[in-house]
């Protein structure tokens, strides 16, 4: 399963100990990782963070974890992730999971391609040890074996 998720996560897809220094900062992080991976264009970026200011905070979804996504669209050209480790936790507005270190950004071409590594990512964060792994890594190599 976690072979799935190095696949997801494109050359330039993973960007360790970023500042950000607000949600949206973040969101943006997470989407540009996701452009510079070509797996979408600006405007998703735009769309995710559009899709937070609608719905609020509801993309903290554990503890520390924000999964960054908007719905499929033009702007997505494949499947994949970002992944994105704050230096500095941000505050979200989510009252039980803040703030957020690690914030993943998903980008599916539909509503259906992307089960599988839905799946994969679920077991990972359920991993709290993986996940602290994670946010102490010093390299995109050491995610790379982290993730298998």
């Amino acid at each position: 399963m976690s072979g799935l998720l190095n696949q997801a996560l494109a050359e330039g897809s993973i960007q360790l100990h970023a500042q950000a220094s607000n949600w949206k900062q973040s969101l943006e992080l997470a989407g540009a990782a996701l452009e510079q991976s070509h797996r979408t264009t600006g405007e998703y970026t735009k769309a995710m963070v559009a899709a937070f200011e609608e719905l609020g905070p509801y993309m903290v979804i554990a503890p520390g974890i924000a999964l960054a996504h908007a719905r499929p669209s033009d702007a997505v050209l494949s499947t994949g992730l970002s992944l994105v480790t704050l230096s500095d936790p941000v505050p979200f507005g989510n009252v039980s999971n803040d703030p957020v270190s690690l914030v993943i950004g998903l980008a599916a071409v539909d509503h259906d391609s992307h089960i599988d590594l839905m799946a994969a990512l679920s077991e990972l964060l359920m991993d709290v040890t993986k996940v602290n792994m994670l946010l102490q890594a010093e390299n995109v190599e050491q995610v790379r074996t982290l993730l298998g």
